[in-house]
């Protein structure tokens, strides 16, 4: 969580840059993406030459040679703004796309970076801003980067890349990663869920990443990532790195496209919220996936993508349009009795249809599924989830403080703040579903369905499927007692008037 203060020199940073002229919000992350890259590459050389100092000894693989001293942004922050503004174009992004030959994610996908910084003003403007933010936290550095994602998302443009925060942070406490997983999202984006999961397994599992061999695992082979955007790609990669993993496995992929051959069987845990977007053509489809559903639908392809993507008794949470519960194509019916019947469904989690907005209004709901080949489905839970702590208007404005906002609040929610935010009772509820839940009605927010009861409705997912309404009693009188009342009605209101006319003769 971060200050005002810091919120507001961000905000300065981003105002220097629509005032200098770049008015597209992913230019101006991308280009802060660079900027924040050189900064932090600048402070790792640092960290190198003191270990060199220490030990006496020649670092092999320097960041920066000797001649490239320059390039350092803490010699160049000071420089004159002409001569700032060449040594960077000049200099520096030639030496980012220089940086492909290491063994680096981040080097990877600096190689086609571009300054588009048009004025040396704006540049010593922006350097000078982005000096003034404090870095040397990463819990810190990874929420300023969270902030200015949210900036990409209030601009209007590219929402679709970013799942809200709070949904992630949702989905990652139900799957509850730990440090031996190996944790995919296959549409990665800016790498919310890979990021969600890092900080839940860093505050979970602190101690276990004390372990040197756990902790290369952590930066080097945990969290992998795909997106077929190059640009998606480089923020995805610096938003896990200022949230302290070094070397995550992001990298250019057509999901859906692509066969999915050499990546089968790879994962323990998938965590995702993939676009869909229509239909593809079967010439460009991946066999591998057609294999499992017969479909163009890109949401039913990515079910089953995911279902080849994850080891056996590796688990996944992600996040469908309704039309994947209830759909009553072939297809549609056969991924969802695949689920049910020879995988093991465990949830459905509806969501309000104003999660989204303002980008889409559609309604969405999230699956968990494990893997098992085998079956295993006994019960699937389900939650009605009808309020986020947001309004679920184009505003998307919080409707609590921000201590009882998410998941996991700062603060306990009474039962008025339970109607704004349901969140922290579908977690709480989602740990007991072996428990209490199972005897929860269907009138409630949430329940318990039987294996048996799903396969009957010839595997329909949909929450109203199953819920039962809860009607009022009515008092009901026998017919002659109610014209015995009419009639003694009748006779006082006769009475009354005789009265008055009496009253007025």
């Amino acid at each position: 969580m971060i200050t005002g203060e810091l919120k507001s020199k961000v905000d300065r940073v981003w105002d220097a840059f629509w005032s200098g002229g770049i008015s597209n919000p992913l230019e101006v992350m991308e280009q802060i993406t660079y900027l924040l890259f050189i900064r932090r590459l600048d402070e790792l050389q640092t960290l190198k030459d003191k270990k060199q100092a220490r030990l006496a000894e020649t670092e092999p693989n320097p960041f920066f040679t000797a001649d490239q001293q320059d390039l350092r942004w803490q010699n160049f922050k000071d420089r004159d703004s002409e001569v700032m503004y060449d040594l960077v174009a000049t200099g520096v992004f030639p030496y980012l796309r220089g940086l492909g030959a290491e063994d680096s994610t981040y080097s990877d996908h600096m190689r086609d970076a571009r300054f588009t910084i048009p004025t040396p003003n704006l540049l010593s403007k922006v350097v000078l801003l982005l000096e003034d933010i404090p870095m040397q936290d990463k819990d810190t550095n990874g929420d300023l980067y969270e902030y200015m994602l949210s900036k990409i998302a209030s601009a209007g443009q590219n929402g679709q890349f970013r799942t809200p925060r709070h949904i992630i942070q949702l989905m990652v406490e139900m799957m509850e990663p730990s440090p031996g997983d190996e944790i995919c999202d296959p549409a990665c984006g800016t790498g919310g869920f890979l990021v969600g999961s890092a900080e839940y397994v860093a505050r979970e599992h602190d101690s276990a990443l004390y372990d040197v061999e756990q902790r290369r695992h952590f930066n080097n082979s945990m969290f992998h990532g795909f997106d077929f955007d190059s640009t998606m790609l480089r923020i995805g990669s610096m938003n896990m790195l200022l949230h302290g993993v070094e070397q995550p496995d992001i990298r250019y992929r057509d999901s859906l496209s692509e066969s999915a051959g050499e990546e089968q069987d790879s994962y323990s845990l998938i965590l995702a919220n993939p676009p869909f977007a229509g239909s593809l053509d079967y010439e460009t489809t991946s066999k591998d996936l057609l294999k499992v559903v017969k479909t163009k639908k890109t949401e039913l392809l990515f079910l089953a993508l995911f279902l080849r993507l994850l080891k056996p008794g590796g688990r996944a949470a992600v996040i469908v349009p309704d039309g994947v519960l209830f759909g009553s194509s072939k297809a549609h019916k056969e991924l969802r009795r695949q689920l049910v019947e020879e995988q093991k469904l465990e949830a459905v989690v509806k969501l309000p249809s104003g999660v989204f907005k303002p980008y889409a209004g559609v309604s969405t709901a999230i699956l968990i599924f494990t893997r098992t080949d085998s079956g295993g489905t006994d019960n699937v839970w389900f939650y009605d989830v009808r309020a986020d702590g947001l309004s679920l208007d184009d505003k998307r404005n919080p409707l609590l403080p921000e201590a009882k906002l998410g998941a996991r609040t700062l603060a306990p929610l009474g039962e008025a703040d339970h109607e704004k935010n349901n969140l922290p009772d579908a977690l709480a509820r989602w740990r007991d579903r072996d428990g209490d839940e199972l005897k929860r009605e269907r009138t409630e927010q949430s329940f318990t369905v039987p294996k048996a009861d799903i396969a009957a409705e010839g595997y329909d997912l949909s929450l109203n499927r199953y819920k039962e309404i809860v009607h009022e009693e009515i008092e009901t009188r026998a017919p002659l007692d109610i014209i015995a009342d009419l009639e003694r009605l009748d006779a006082e209101i006769a009475k009354g008037t005789a009265e008055l006319k009496g009253m007025l003769s």
